[in-house]
């Protein structure tokens, strides 16, 4: 019994002191003033500084290149790694996935939080569009359009049609937040299968969320938007029924 049970204790000790190492880690390329493509001291450089062993060093520097912090060229030494968000999208789409087995309410959370994103910040995305960029987005929707026209599906403008209309935002964390949520989005979408809604009346949704667009109608424009994940919603409930 004694065995046992010390089992997990020196493993969450041993999980508390790598993620330590690894704050550890992050804090200096931070008082060294590092930056993105910046190279990181040697193993050794850095096992002396830190007064750790090589082994412990290299695990926790595995998990720093998993999260994007750092990136490990083989033969060239390390460095601070560019903004990635690939771990991020891998994560939550894992975990929303993993739920569609269950009640799905991850999934759901998911889907809450890229239409509070979207609804919330149309306003102020409205407020800084100038015409070229109404243009764009009706680009998108015709391009949705002729797609539905055809019975072909439209993910890729569907995509563009969602970034456009936030790019005016000129604010990089957020398109890159988008960009993760709409790979989570469409992997939970492709999940649960096709939703009800035909392609034609999915391209009519973007229309009119368009039109409340340039007609300056910024509640409009949320209000569509937010029902536009209605259908989403609407199909993983269903997912558990078939």
């Amino acid at each position: 019994m004694a065995t046992s049970s010390a089992a997990p204790a020196a493993r969450f000790s041993a999980q508390t002191r790598l993620r330590a190492l690894q704050a550890d880690i992050m804090e200096l390329i931070l008082e060294r003033g590092l930056e993105a493509g910046d190279s990181l001291p040697t193993e050794n450089e850095l096992a002396a500084t830190l007064g750790v062993g090589r082994n412990t060093l290299r695990e926790s520097l595995k998990v720093l290149q998993a999260l994007g912090v750092i990136e490990i060229r083989h033969g060239f030494g390390m460095f601070v790694a560019p903004s990635n968000f690939d771990a991020l999208a891998d994560g939550l789409t894992f975990r929303g996935r993993l739920s569609l087995r269950h009640h799905g309410h991850e999934a759901l959370e998911l889907v809450d939080v890229r239409q509070a994103l979207e609804s919330g910040l149309i306003g102020s995305s409205m407020a800084a569009m100038k015409p070229e960029h109404h243009s764009r987005i009706e680009a998108a929707v015709v391009a949705m359009e002729e797609s539905a026209a055809r019975g072909e599906a439209f993910p890729e403008a569907d995509a563009e049609f969602h970034r456009l209309l936030f790019e005016p935002l000129d604010n990089a964390l957020l398109m890159n937040l988008m960009g993760v949520f709409w790979k989570v989005y469409r992997k939970i979408h492709l999940e649960v299968g096709p939703l009800r809604q035909d392609l034609t009346d999915t391209a009519a949704v973007h229309r009119g969320i368009y039109e409340a667009v340039v007609a300056g109608d910024a509640p409009l424009a949320a209000e569509r938007l937010n029902r536009h994940f209605d259908g989403i919603r609407e199909r993983i409930a269903e997912h558990h029924q078939d």
